[in-house]
């Protein structure tokens, strides 16, 4: 196995301003090791991993990480900033930063290792050792883990004699009284975060070194990219409260139903350890006991729901849910809808209203292959619905609430509710089922709860309120939407392509982002010509944010550090692609300039393609779709108008401000991290 770390992936004088300038100067180390195949490939990928969540943590740590299919081994690359760079951390700039690169296909002792050295960033003596280093082949060895042979031998003489057993006096008894008395605190702790690489093993160190000065005993289960090793039910059983640090969905939750519960984010695990650990005593002796939502092996307690310990307020997890629903029911809308998209390009919309392939099929005729395309994608929508109330079942009550779930998604089919039907469905069968597992049950059947009583009542339950309670007026309220939608012309569809736009514009793959997709790919479920308007819509407006950035990049190259430049040249195939992501990076450094005219840009390309008329049946596909748009040439029109726009507005604005090249630095915008000088035009 090749060294994850050289001396030549570390950089101890590195000078890099912003925290994009240093993933790009470390990465460029990684290209050089022939360890990274494209470098804006990967900087794309660690900026989208960026984007998820700051890396950076107190102590002045910054780590920049993701799993990338342009990595090509596992590595390290290591550099130390005399001035800092401010990676998000609360305490202020990093000066110890290590960019972290996974293949995407990364085996489980590279991961290992990665995440050892994760753990290792959590003891003081390492990170100054790290800090004092000057020669970058020691430093290389240290962060490898190796140690000189003088040091070896200094801890084997340090090394303490072991002591003869002493004859054991004690009364059998008595010590076992003395040590149950004796007995500490004990915690379980699960640690998980989205890449599972750093943040994961982070936690898990902190908070067991946490627990080791206060004298608590901590076992955490880390479930990261190398999977993860069940915590023995014994340590469960015997743990008297439980801390979950997680950014991703904890594994297997029904494990630990019954104890005190501390839920949080997995920086709480690495930031404040302390805290945790001391707000878990607290439960404890309260007696505050939480259900975990989700069981899976065992059925309600009639404790109290973890639902007072979740991440965030309601609004946070409702949109949690919905988007886990939207998220499992994409690919379905994106496979049937080209496969649709393919059928009418073919054989025209007549093949809709084609005789079934299983009766009537020619190898030869064009028709009948249309015929096939269109009666799969069919196939392939049929599922969107269910799919969806499922999904967002499972998002709120883990396996239990899937067969309710599909089942009210199925009812929402059958009385026409729809989009809509099938989201009522789903958040009706998640409650359901969540308010099941709060019935005390007694223990011999608790093993059947999940499999057989659970989703045989919430079924019933889900079905009864569809068909007879809230499935029609759910249905009306469809048609209504539907018909708007279809009878949306003129100004109106101009005001809903304008503030869809600004929507998908604004945080750019945040939560309006998000909120605006959703929208458009729930219109695809009961696909009609207004829903496919603003699915079209959408998506153009997408494209826009990337795509300006990439044309500034190019005409004002002046206004833009040497970084953005290079970040501009992979938002050319980002915004093509309808990745909106790609100007998450400009956007982060001038966020002024930047946000106002991407948003503009997007209202422009909504409205445009409102009024053209353009029409989508795929959710996803950027410019590799044109050809399945219905108006392609408008369409296509809509974006350059957007982005020429977005375009104007961002130079306009950034050259509203002179700036005066630093000798040393590049002449570019203020607020980018270069040095330079601004004088106010």
């Amino acid at each position: 196995m090749s060294e994850l770390i050289t001396a030549e992936l570390v950089d101890l004088d590195l000078s890099a301003a912003t925290k994009d300038a240093a993933a790009r100067s470390l990465a460029e180390r990684m290209v050089a090791a022939h360890r990274v195949t494209d470098l804006d490939g990967f900087l794309a990928d660690v900026a989208a991993r960026e984007a998820q969540m700051p890396t950076g943590l107190d102590g002045g740590i910054g780590i920049p990480h993701c799993r990338s299919e342009h990595v090509s081994a596992p590595t390290l690359a290591f550099g130390r900033s005399a001035a800092g760079i401010d990676f998000g951390a609360a305490d202020g700039p990093a000066d110890l930063v290590f960019l972290i690169a996974a293949p995407a296909g990364a085996d489980d002792d590279h991961l290992t290792i990665l995440s050892g050295l994760a753990r290792r960033l959590m003891d003081p003596e390492f990170t100054a050792a790290l800090r004092a280093g000057t020669d970058p082949r020691a430093v290389a060895a240290l962060i490898r883990g190796e140690e000189p042979a003088e040091k070896q031998a200094e801890k084997q003489a340090e090394k303490p004699v072991e002591e003869p057993a002493r004859e054991q006096r004690a009364d059998t008894d008595g010590e076992t009284a003395e040590a149950a008395e004796s007995a500490p605190f004990r915690i379980v702790a699960v640690t998980s975060c989205p890449t599972g690489i750093a943040h994961t093993y982070m936690a898990a160190e902190s908070l067991t070194a946490a627990g080791r000065a206060e004298g608590v005993e901590v076992t955490v289960e880390t479930q990261g990219s190398a999977g993860f090793e069940k915590l023995d039910p014994a340590v469960v059983a015997a743990a008297d409260a439980v801390i979950w640090a997680h950014d991703v969905e904890v594994r297997e939750k029904a494990r630990f139903r019954g104890k005190p519960l501390v839920d949080v984010g997995v920086k709480a695990g690495i930031n404040r350890p302390a805290e945790l650990i001391a707000e878990a005593r607290r439960k404890a002796e309260r007696g505050e006991i939480a259900a975990a939502p989700g069981a899976d092996a065992a059925a309600g307690s009639g404790d109290e729901d973890a639902s007072g310990a979740d991440h965030g307020h309601f609004g946070v997890r409702l949109r949690t849910y919905l988007m886990s629903g939207v998220s499992y029911m994409v690919p379905f809308v994106a496979a049937g809808g080209l496969l649709i998209a393919l059928s009418f390009a073919i054989g025209g919309y007549e093949t809709a209203g084609a005789t079934s392939v299983a009766e009537h099929f020619v190898w030869g005729e064009a028709d009948s292959w249309a015929a096939l395309l269109n009666q799969i994608g069919s196939a392939a929508f049929a599922f969107l619905v269910p799919v969806l109330a499922g999904y967002i079942a499972y998002g709120m009550a883990d396996r239990p609430a899937l067969v309710p779930g599909f089942v009210g998604g199925a009812i929402a089919l059958t009385v026409n509710a729809g989009f809509l039907g099938g989201l009522a469905a789903g958040l009706l069968a998640g409650a359901v089922v969540m308010a099941i597992q709060r019935i005390p049950v007694h223990t011999t059947l608790r093993g059947i709860m999940p499999v057989l009583v659970i989703p045989l009542f919430a079924s019933a339950v889900v079905g009864f309120l569809m068909f007879i309670v809230v499935g029609k007026p759910i249905a009306s309220l469809q048609s209504a939407l539907t018909d708007w939608l279809n009878g949306l012309s003129g100004s109106n569809a101009v005001i809903l392509g304008v503030v869809l736009g600004l929507m998908m514009c604004f945080d750019m793959g945040g939560p309006l982002n998000k909120v605006a997709y959703a929208f458009a790919v729930g219109g695809l479920a009961d696909p009609t010509d207004g829903s496919l308007k603003v699915m079209a819509a959408v998506m153009a407006a997408g494209m826009v944010p990337p795509l300006a950035m990439a044309l500034a990049t190019t005409v004002r190259r002046k206004l833009f550090t040497k970084t953005e430049r290079e970040n501009g040249r992979a938002a050319w195939v980002l915004g093509a692609s309808f990745i909106t992501e790609g100007a998450i990076p400009f956007a982060a450094a001038d966020p002024l300039r930047v946000i106002p005219s991407v948003m503009a840009g997007g209202a422009v390309t909504g409205a445009l393609s409102m009024a053209f008329g353009a029409t989508l049946r795929a959710p996803h596909g950027g410019a590799f779709v044109v050809p399945l748009i219905g108006e392609p040439f408008l369409y296509l029109l809509a974006i350059a108008a957007g982005t020429l726009v977005a375009t104007a507005l961002v130079v306009l604005l950034k050259g509203a401000r002179r700036t005066v090249p630093d000798p040393a630095g590049d002449v570019g915008a203020t607020g980018s991290g270069d040095p330079r000088v601004t004088v106010a035009a």
